[in-house]
């Protein structure tokens, strides 16, 4: 028995000075309560907003203010057209766009019949038809109250009008996501070994002993990776053009050019890990781990970040998936041009930077 206790007590032990070991078994529930618990949000918040009213009246002034005053939504103000609305649409800047009809209240006091018209952003298929929803039951109490009011019978009709994926295809919505995170995985564990493999067999001191700098040595790592992961890119397009049916209504350029910044921002991610640890297993595990959880949980790819705390909204900023997807979507999705992703981008290659920086940085000329 003593020697069974003393087995016992050597094994917690040997876990209490292991940092790392006790860092996954404690901090890990933590971390993962706490971020499935505030990320995981199923409601549709900060709904934006706008509204196209030709010709005020009370009816429409009050349906107006109703909507404003519901929490879910976030309240744009008034547009001069439907053409202003689209554009905010395709910019990003407005989820819902709610349309009067001309002489809205004249028609419904005449003829008991006035139409409105719901413009949902449906790229986000979930987020698009909830919203135009959220609108709909308003609109609907708003007729009730009026009608018990003035005791005349009247119908407002509500029309939607999905703007981008008019057959609400989920799939729309996940292709951008699964490219995001297949990349991030697949990118991330293949060059967090690389510059590690070396240091296991004892070939890193050659390479650094050569005559080409850091940098160059980096560049060249990466090259077959780069090849074989934009290779994978192509194929999971494929797929989705023929298969899932998801189309590509911008340029095949530009979706070309943010797929390559983003596989050389995911692989420099990698080769930033690979500096930092020792064996090839702890390179796996950490980018494994690094790479698919925020995707998952903080890219958008599944909760809008919208819904999120504010807390978490800054840190998902971090996330480099959040860019490429949000990029893709634009331009497969909505079809916009590099002037609508320009940010996206920018924050794609700034980050790349930075990590190429940190890993020339962590590359030393000899091992120790």
């Amino acid at each position: 028995m003593k020697q069974f206790i003393a087995f016992v007590n050597k094994e917690f032990r040997h876990i209490i000075r292991d940092n790392r070991t006790l860092l996954i078994i404690i901090g890990m529930p933590i971390v993962e309560i706490l971020l499935f618990g505030f990320a995981i949000n199923m409601e549709v918040q900060n709904i934006t907003v706008a509204f196209y009213d030709p010709s005020p009246d009370a009816i429409t002034t009050g349906i107006t203010e109703r909507i404003k005053e519901n929490s879910y939504f976030n309240n744009q103000g008034n547009m001069p057209s439907v053409a202003k609305m689209e554009e905010a649409m395709q910019k990003g800047d407005l989820d819902l766009a709610v349309v009067f009809q001309q002489n809205f209240q004249e028609d419904l006091v005449q003829t008991g019949n006035a139409a409105v018209q719901l413009l949902a952003n449906s790229s986000d298929p979930n987020r698009g038809s909830i919203s135009a929803t959220y609108a709909t039951a308003i609109i609907a109490g708003y007729q009730q109250e009026q009608m018990e009011l003035m005791h005349i019978p009247f119908q407002i009709q509500t029309e939607n009008r999905m703007i981008y994926n008019p057959q609400m295809k989920s799939s729309y919505m996940f292709v951008p996501g699964i490219m995001g995170l297949v990349l991030m995985i697949i990118c991330t564990i293949m060059t967090s070994v690389s510059i590690v493999r070396e240091k296991e067999r004892g070939t890193m001191e050659v390479l650094l002993a050569s005559p080409l700098k850091q940098g160059t040595m980096i560049f060249a790592k990466t090259i077959p990776y780069m090849v074989i992961s934009f290779i994978d890119f192509i194929i999971i397009l494929l797929l989705s053009y023929f298969v899932l049916g998801v189309p590509i209504n911008g340029s095949l350029l530009l979706l070309f050019l943010v797929a390559l910044i983003y596989i050389s921002l995911t692989l420099t991610y990698g080769l930033t890990i690979s500096t930092l640890v020792d064996k090839q297993m702890n390179a796996v595990i950490f980018s494994a781990i690094t790479a698919m959880i925020p995707v998952l949980m903080l890219s958008g790819m599944i909760f809008p970040v919208g819904n999120m705390p504010v807390v978490l909204q800054a840190f998902s900023a971090i996330v480099p998936a959040r860019w490429f997807i949000d990029a893709v979507r634009k331009v497969m999705i909505q079809g916009q041009g590099l002037f609508m992703i320009w940010k996206e981008v920018l924050i794609m290659i700034g980050m790349t930077i930075f990590l190429l920086g940190v890993t020339i940085a962590k590359t030393k000329k000899r091992l120790e």
